[in-house]
């Protein structure tokens, strides 16, 4: 499958819709994943335009970055996480490891659902070769990149 990444993995200079993600964020249970969190947003905001699913890495919330998922449309951010991240909004940034479509992401899902029944199918991994961050899967490539550039944040 093939993901949309950002060159270079800057942060996207999307701004994030605070209200609308609060407001996204509200609508599901806190036991929800970020990635099951942003996928079901981006399938309710698909029928209103298109909407991507992204995951990637938040950092400035924590003292490490974080492997996140939000959601983007062509002139927002919006991020259903947002309730649960500690600290200022503003000084979040946000490191596009993959982009994928509502397409896209629900035949992810399906393949992932019936080859790892057992798992969860989010996040979406890369193919091999794997990388890692310390003792945690990271994916390829765009992860790597946004990994590296979600460490150097500084908000």
């Amino acid at each position: 499958m093939t993901a949309n990444p950002t060159p270079g993995n800057a942060p996207r200079p999307l701004p994030l819709d605070v209200e609308r993600s609060r407001q996204a964020g509200s609508r599901f249970p806190k036991n929800l994943s970020v990635f099951e969190r942003a996928w079901r947003t981006a399938e309710q905001l698909q029928t209103t335009g298109t909407a991507y699913y992204v995951q990637g890495f938040v950092a400035g919330s924590r003292s490490q970055p974080q492997e996140h998922a939000w959601v983007e449309q062509a002139d927002r951010r919006i991020d259903p996480n947002l309730p649960h991240l500690p600290g200022d909004p503003a000084q979040f940034g946000y490191f596009v490891g993959r982009r994928f479509t509502v397409p896209q992401v629900r035949a992810a899902i399906a393949s992932a659902q019936e080859d790892y029944p057992e798992d969860d199918a989010l996040p979406i991994y890369d193919p091999a070769p794997y990388a890692y961050y310390g003792d945690r899967f990271l994916g390829g490539v765009a992860y790597q990149q946004a990994w590296a550039a979600a460490i150097a944040h500084r908000p």
